[in-house]
């Protein structure tokens, strides 16, 4: 079964969790994201590990280097997308 993750990172402590599911519900997360214009990354092993973060907690030490690289990559895609 599909699980989607969100994250929330406004640069003040770690990445938060803010949402969190399979089926539907990561169906319906894909769909708000895309809807928002939000990057999407794939990932099933990343999604496993922060499918275990409680919502509104920051994600673990130990996430991150995967999570901060595939934020910098979104950042550095976006200032190229609207430069």
């Amino acid at each position: 079964m599909k699980k989607a993750v969100a994250l929330k990172y406004d640069y003040a402590g770690a990445p938060k969790v803010t949402a969190k599911g399979e089926g539907f519900i990561a169906r319906r997360i894909l769909e708000i994201a895309e809807e928002h214009d939000v990057m999407l990354h794939h990932s099933p092993e990343l999604v496993e590990m922060l499918s275990t973060v409680e919502l509104g907690e920051e994600i673990p030490e130990s996430l991150y280097l995967a999570v901060a690289e595939i934020i910098a990559f979104a950042h550095n895609l976006k200032n190229h997308r609207w430069s």
